[in-house]
């Protein structure tokens, strides 16, 4: 049994978190988003991973190498232009042995993978793809299918009134090999929107797999958090009971400040008068001096905090320098290596970086 991640997209909606790490590097609670995955696979017993790659290939190759420290075969296939999701099947079709799965390298989920794969077989089709029923499908690309699963059609961001499903592609597919020929070679082709339609019309049978497990997309700022928050507070399964976690959780131990769940990496220094929390994240080296205020947010590796300086619901890349007195607002995001200025301000939803001076459109 093979996996096939897509990571080779840029992360445009995550920038400029990503200017200076590949979307699939970005960590989920101090370890690569990528790693978590793969965990996941390894779980459902799968040991052979192709990681179609484009976008700053060699940070995940140099990572994650042959996949041998993991008790892995991964595979790296690099995209000299952008494919899309089909494409990007196509072009590692002779590294492919049978049926595969097919996971999109920004969904978080809990989905069983060995529960999909027993109803791909009794289904007997082509194709299984993972749905999951949201309040409002209107961002999303809705399928629809009969009592029995069988997919009868794709309906990508209908108006909320008139959407015919609730259920929407979660971006999980079981595939059989066959599916490949359905694919042309050499540009970009759509899954989505051309491989699926195009396997329905020509009579063969795909099958919608519905869960209510888990499910979100880590592809933007407001839903990193919010898949942060979900995993500290447990209600997405991480192996992490809700608390203070992580090996640098005994320096955070005693302080009156603390406010869990917390997750915080190896040394990490915290001021006595510190108040951190809830719903915090700390990356390996961090530092936070006196009276610093941070809530909501998510720090990476050996980010410097001055005294007085408040962080709320912000994304904080690492080797960032925050000076003391300042204020990061509601939403803000601050690339690689930036240094914030003593009493600077950032509004709400700003994007700072890569370099102090560079200001970064929010959409």
């Amino acid at each position: 049994m093979q996996a096939i991640v897509l990571v080779g997209g840029e992360g445009t909606r995550l920038r400029p978190l990503t200017y200076g790490t590949p979307k699939p590097m970005v960590p989920i609670m101090n370890v690569p988003f990528l790693a978590r995955t793969l965990e996941r696979l390894y779980e459902a017993g799968i040991r052979d991973v192709i990681l179609p790659a484009g976008y700053m290939p060699q940070a995940i190759v140099d990572y994650f190498g042959d996949g041998s420290r993991l008790d892995m075969t991964i595979t790296y296939v690099i995209e000299e232009t952008p494919l899309g999701t089909a494409g990007a099947l196509k072009n590692v079709e002779e590294h492919i042995t049978g049926r595969f799965f097919v996971l999109n390298g920004d969904v978080l989920t809990s989905l069983d993978l060995q529960a999909m794969l027993r109803y791909h077989e009794e289904k007997g089709g082509l194709g299984t793809l993972h749905l999951i029923p949201v309040d409002d499908p209107s961002a999303f690309g809705c399928v629809v299918h009969d009592q029995t699963g069988l997919v009868s059609a794709f309906v990508e961001k209908p108006p909320r009134d008139q959407a015919p499903t609730n259920e929407i592609n979660a971006g999980t597919y079981l595939l059989e090999l066959e599916i490949l020929k359905e694919i042309p070679a050499g540009r970009n082709v759509s899954i989505e929107r051309e491989t699926f339609p195009q396997v329905i019309a020509a009579g063969e049978k795909l099958y919608a797999y519905t869960t209510n497990d888990y499910w979100i997309d880590v592809g933007r700022p407001e839903q990193y958090l919010a898949a942060h928050r979900d995993i500290l507070s447990g209600s997405m399964p991480l192996k992490l009971e809700p608390g203070l976690t992580g090996p640098g959780s005994d320096a955070l131990k005693g302080h009156p400040g603390v406010v869990p769940p917390i997750h915080a990496a190896g040394d990490v220094v915290v001021d006595p008068t510190a108040s951190i929390g809830p719903n915090v994240v700390l990356g390996k080296g961090c530092s936070l001096g006196a009276r610093v205020v941070v809530r909501e947010s998510v720090l990476w590796d050996r980010v410097s905090v001055g005294p007085g300086t408040h962080i709320e619901e912000a994304i904080v890349a690492s080797g960032v320098t925050i000076g003391p007195e300042a204020r990061i607002g509601k939403g803000s995001v601050i690339g690689h290596d930036v240094t914030i200025e003593p009493g600077q301000v950032l509004e709400a939803g700003s994007r700072v970086g890569p370099a102090p001076s560079t200001a970064l459109p929010t959409t």
